[in-house]
């Protein structure tokens, strides 16, 4: 099992811990996570009972696998400080924005770097990441990335000119569903459901709804015609969305991300 280095002990990094040791894809010993806040170290500490530091460059030349977790604005300085660390290492990046080309000018020549996009749904073991490869990256490298994120969650690999899409869509999605799931549980309680009810009830319907999509591997729009009975009270309410302009609204949503995405990466 490969030693990995975790550079910033965020909730998205404790979320990739709490998955990796659960499912026995890391073991505690060969975990070695760090972070500026004594707080967080702690945190990390006793929950999983790995080792824990605040110098990256110990745990950088410590390890054969490192994570950088940290925010896309401090990425930089991280850099500047482990990057002669990191001479054959595999780096794999969770920093929103940041090319692999912009990486690799802070990294020795040929390292082997992962640009990954996770998502907040990683936190209960329901993320979706997708995965970008940059030059040299070898097929266990692969492997490894894959088994790493899909401890907590699916995984798809992309070209990386569309990861900004990525992050428009389901970097940012999770967002547009909690908004909606708000949305349809005001809706219950205007029509006289109690709060509590009214939120499980929008919350797990679109649980479900998603989970039959992804199993039966049907489109979205055979699956909402199935529901849709000719005269019914579900066409009357689609109707209503369309109305709205729903639809328009997501995909505009979709693309201001998208190209917001674009632009923090510039």
């Amino acid at each position: 099992m490969k030693k990995i280095a975790i550079i910033g002990a965020g909730q998205m990094a404790e979320a990739l811990l709490a998955g990796l040791l659960a499912s026995s894809s890391a073991d505690p010993a060969a975990v070695f996570a760090t972070d500026s806040s004594a707080e967080r170290r702690d945190v990390v500490k006793r929950r999983f009972g790995i080792r824990v530091g605040s110098d990256n460059a110990e745990a950088a030349s410590w390890a054969e696998v490192v994570l950088l977790a940290v925010k896309p604005q401090v990425l930089d300085t991280v850099l500047a400080g482990i990057g002669a660390d990191l001479a054959g290492r595999l780096v794999i990046s969770i920093a929103a924005g940041v090319s692999i080309r912009r990486i690799a000018q802070r990294l020795p020549r040929g390292a082997r770097i992962v640009r990954v996009m996770p998502n907040a749904p990683a936190l209960v073991r329901e993320g979706m990441s997708a995965l970008a490869f940059g030059p040299g990256v070898t097929d266990e490298d692969a492997r490894l990335v894959r088994t790493l994120f899909e401890a907590v969650g699916r995984v798809v690999t992309v070209e990386e000119r569309l990861m900004d899409a990525v992050t428009g869509l389901s970097g940012s999605g999770p967002a547009y569903v909690f908004m909606a799931i708000e949305a349809m549980a005001d809706g219950g309680v205007k029509m006289g459901l109690p709060r509590t009810v009214a939120e499980v009830l929008a919350a797990q319907t679109v649980l479900g709804a998603a989970r039959m999509m992804l199993e039966t591997g049907e489109h979205p729009a055979r699956l909402k015609d199935r529901v849709a009975s000719p005269g019914g009270t579900t066409i009357a309410g689609l109707h209503q969305l369309e109305q709205g302009r729903l639809r328009a609204c997501l995909i505009a949503a979709v693309e201001a991300a998208t190209k917001r995405s674009e632009e923090m990466g510039q």
